[in-house]
């Protein structure tokens, strides 16, 4: 246990927005812990043997266009601390009922070779924000606040202000090009006909073009292992298996970062926080959970269009309409019979993550919050529908519900893995309405989890944020603490 007496800064917590807090902080100067009550640090950005000796699997997050492309760890040095970024051919494979897959390739000409009709209309959706990506996602991952891009960003606001449903209907013609834009737009965990979730459909079309959506080489452990040496190098400490229930079990420091959920914030600061603050923390909704799979495979899913194992995340759920029914029922509290998923196929691109000759495969469909159904015959009966002879290859499989997610990661409540509903009401209000989200009435304490803007994910975004409010505090601590009495 690490005892000192003028830290500058406690983190709860090592997922991806933790880690990314203390860097950002220790980047300032600021003498930083990480406290994890895990006995690995990672949070949503673990790897494990799940199935049978050999095969390495995915807990959590697997795929990571956000990782590769955050404003935030693109300034860090990650692949000189390990991390190596594997890159398919192409991010995105949507099989259609008809077997034939639409692709979403990095090259928009090759993409739009399966559009059909439709063609010059994704390019026209599309093309606007190819030429200076990079300043849309600063704009996008951040807290509400004047943008740096004003004009980029309103081009897409105008685009992402419909819900995914209508944008796709009002856009394109034909069935493959609505596919492909609802199956982005389904990590949005919300029903598409709700507004904004063209929002998500347009942003992870377009990241779909600038980079090819990789997988991290040996698991995606390795990020977490990668931005924890580089916080180290920073000279900051990192302690696992300090599960924190109270205040005061923390060693002194100026600021207290947390990278929980608001109930956790609310439980462990306890009086430290006013009534009201976390009477209003009690009513943040965290919205569906998810029910996932992982399965030991004797070979490649042998989908109808090979074309599918090009692509690291296949989006299985047929057409538009029937990947908003799903939506529709899940977040009403009924399970679909055929649910949209969202499946990663890591190890065909990464040789270390099963033995040879032999795949993994990671699935996983939204299910109404807390959920206790199960959920594996309806998951592999969908892919079985677009890849006919996959239960063959099964070796072995394994399941996780709503209730293992949330002993896995108490983050995920009721098996929300997204840190929160993150509709029009609580996308930037998250946890709570305040000109700085990240700042509490406490001015010593922060909360730097995905419950804050810009959401879920594997980016950092959040925790960067979050540091910059808690440099503020540090700043003006100092400045007293030098100024002359």
């Amino acid at each position: 246990m690490v005892s000192t007496s003028d830290l500058d800064a406690v983190v709860i917590g090592s997922g991806p927005n933790g880690l990314a807090a203390a860097i950002a902080l220790a980047r300032e100067g600021a003498s930083v812990i990480v406290l994890e009550a895990a006995d690995e640090i990672g949070g949503g950005m673990r790897s494990a043997s799940l199935t049978e000796p050999g095969f390495v699997h995915d807990v959590c997050s697997a795929v990571h266009p956000m990782g590769i492309l955050s404003p935030f760890f693109r300034q860090l040095p990650l692949e000189e601390h390990g991390l190596v970024w594997v890159r398919p051919a192409a991010s995105v494979a949507h099989p259609m009922p008809d077997g034939a897959a639409v692709m979403l390739y990095r090259s928009l000409e090759r993409t739009t070779d399966r559009l059909g009709a439709d063609a010059k209309a994704y390019t026209r959706l599309v093309g606007p924000f190819l030429d200076r990506p990079h300043d849309l996602l600063a704009d996008v991952m951040a807290p509400l606040r004047i943008p740096a891009h004003p004009l980029q960003l309103l081009r897409f606001g105008v685009r992402a202000a419909f819900s995914a449903n209508r944008l796709a209907r009002l856009v394109f013609r034909e069935a493959p090009a609505r596919a492909l834009f609802a199956g982005c737009a389904g990590h949005s965990t919300l029903p598409l006909t709700s507004p904004l979730t063209a929002a998500l459909g347009l942003l992870f079309t377009v990241t779909g073009h600038v980079v090819d959506w990789p997988v991290a080489q040996g698991g995606s452990q390795a990020i977490a292992r990668a931005l924890a040496s580089h916080l180290e190098s920073l000279g900051g400490r990192i302690e696992t298996g300090r599960r924190i229930e109270r205040l005061e079990e923390l060693p002194p420091a100026r600021v207290v970062l947390f990278d929980t959920s608001p109930e956790q914030l609310s439980r462990i600061a306890g009086d430290a926080l006013p009534h009201g603050y976390r009477r209003r923390l009690a009513r943040y909704r965290y919205g569906p959970g998810v029910f996932k799979l992982d399965w030991a495979l004797d070979g490649p899913i042998p989908w109808k269009d090979a074309a599918c194992l090009e692509a690291s995340t296949v989006h299985v759920g047929g057409t538009l309409e029937e990947i908003c029914a799903s939506e529709h029922d899940m977040y009403r509290g009924r399970h679909p019979e055929r649910p949209y998923l969202i499946l990663c196929q890591q190890s065909q691109f990464d040789a270390t993550r099963a033995p040879k000759g032999k795949q993994t495969g990671y699935a996983y469909c939204h299910v109404p919050h807390g959920s206790t159904i199960d959920m594996t015959d309806a998951i592999e009966n969908q892919v079985e529908r677009f890849a006919p002879g996959f239960r063959d290859r099964i070796l072995a499989r394994h399941v996780m519900n709503t209730s293992w997610l949330e002993r896995y990661n108490a983050n995920y409540k009721g098996g929300s893995i997204t840190g929160g509903v993150a509709d029009a009401l609580q996308l930037f209000n998250r946890p709570i309405t305040r000109l700085d989200p990240y700042a509490t009435p406490n001015p010593r304490l922060f909360i730097c989890s995905s419950a804050t803007p810009p959401g879920g994910g594997v980016h950092g975004q959040c925790g960067y944020w979050a540091a910059q409010s808690a440099l503020k505090r540090l700043s003006r601590a100092r400045q007293a603490a030098e100024s002359p009495r």
